[in-house]
């Protein structure tokens, strides 16, 4: 018995979730002058130290063949990483998936990040997206 389908689907899912809502919302992000929230991940943590928890979480949709056609991932992300050497935990909105609105996953992954910073004694940095005064 091989697991590689599950595997494959897997590795789908999460790179259909680092798409975040695709193409178009990405680029809307960016007219509005604003970063995706992975871009501002990037950009906080020490390069390759970030690790993502709960990627896969979201809402799948499948074919009549049972196969993955489409995968909405959470419209929050959240993970651990280092900022400048020193190990902490970051949970940030996905404005690019839906703005404005938490899904029902979404509280389980802000609960998760500050049970994960309390229990490992570390910095919690919340990174909300949210549109400038003019």
């Amino acid at each position: 018995m091989s697991w590689e389908p599950e595997l494959e689907e897997l590795r789908r899912r999460e790179a259909l979730a680092r798409e975040m809502g695709g193409e178009e919302r990405v680029a809307r992000q960016h007219a509005s002058g604003r970063r995706t929230v992975r871009e501002r991940i990037e950009r906080l943590f020490d390069p390759g130290t970030f690790h993502e928890t709960g990627a896969l979480a979201g809402t799948a949709t499948y074919g009549e063949d049972g196969e993955l056609s489409a995968f909405t991932p959470a419209n929050m992300v959240c993970g651990q990483g280092e900022i400048e050497g020193r190990a902490a935990v970051v949970q940030g909105d996905d404005f690019t998936v839906r703005g404005g609105a938490a899904d029902a996953a979404i509280w389980q992954k802000m609960v998760y990040a500050e049970r994960l910073a309390h229990d490992l004694r570390l910095p919690l940095v919340r990174l909300v997206d949210a549109r400038r005064s003019r």
